[in-house]
């Protein structure tokens, strides 16, 4: 098995030392693929495995990287332990990579699962670019973003974000609805509001506002007007809950002068 991760390192030196250890991992590589094993052909659900996680990291970052060098926040790491940029930049990552890892064992509380299965992999991978106080922290900020992923039932307090990090992985988490991630369970006969809504979606850009009042500018190209079901339903939520959303303006367009068919016909 071999994933390619294309994270973007810049002058992180961190993070290039973490990704190292993470792409070098068999039990994490065979993780991602049981993931998908029992998401994709066991459930009908949409990737949740290295094709994911990957885009979902590259997401965090980028968004990070547009807050932070914008001075738009502070991210929760650097506030609360007086530790760096670049240790947010590992913690969004690793929240990313680790975040959906529960899947493995069912979707029902999968978040928490995945919080319990990464815990055997922060000390291999944070050592030795970090002290045992700075892994404790790292580990803490991580399983945080992890556990917080999941829109809360209810709005219940018990999965309430708390740091910057988490509400970026949160955001990252739901951008991922590009028509090719539901692709596998509408061809294998899925068809429901969640699989036309996410092929509805052809793409999604992260852009910095020229003007007006929030920042980002999320700008989502729908070939069909079930897309927006995947926008009000899973991004907004996301964004609502982060505690950034002051920061984000989503734009959703339908492409072409006409609608594409996604279906002829749905029949119960």
């Amino acid at each position: 098995m071999s994933y390619v991760f294309n994270i973007p390192y810049r002058n992180n030196p961190k993070l290039k030392a973490v990704m190292e250890k993470v792409k070098d991992d068999k039990k994490l590589k065979t993780y991602w693929r049981c993931a998908n094993v029992m998401a994709i052909e066991r459930m009908g659900y949409t990737d949740h495995g290295p094709t994911h996680v990957k885009i979902v990291a590259n997401l965090s970052l980028k968004l990070l990287r547009i807050l932070v060098e914008k001075k738009l926040i502070t991210p929760s790491i650097v506030e609360n332990y007086g530790m760096k940029n670049d240790d947010a930049e590992v913690v969004v990552v690793l929240g990313s990579i680790f975040h959906d890892l529960g899947m493995i064992v069912q979707r029902n509380n999968h978040e928490k699962y995945s919080a319990f299965l990464a815990m055997e992999f922060f000390d291999k991978f944070l050592t030795p670019t970090y002290s045992e106080e700075e892994k404790a922290i790292i580990t803490s900020e991580v399983l945080h973003a992890i556990v917080t992923h999941e829109e809360p039932p209810n709005n219940e307090p018990t999965n309430k974000i708390l740091t910057k990090e988490a509400g970026i992985v949160g955001i990252a988490d739901a951008l991922d609805m590009e028509a090719g991630r539901a692709r596998i369970p509408f061809q294998a006969g899925k068809v429901d509001i969640h699989a036309v809504s996410a092929l509805s979606i052809e793409k999604v850009d992260i852009e910095l506002a020229e003007n007006g009042e929030k920042p980002i500018n999320i700008k989502i190209k729908m070939s069909n007007s079930a897309g927006v079901f995947q926008i009000d339903e899973l991004l907004k939520p996301r964004i609502v809950n982060s505690g950034l959303q002051q920061f984000f303006h989503v734009i959703a367009e339908i492409t072409g002068e006409k609608e594409t068919k996604i279906i002829e016909k749905f029949e119960i």
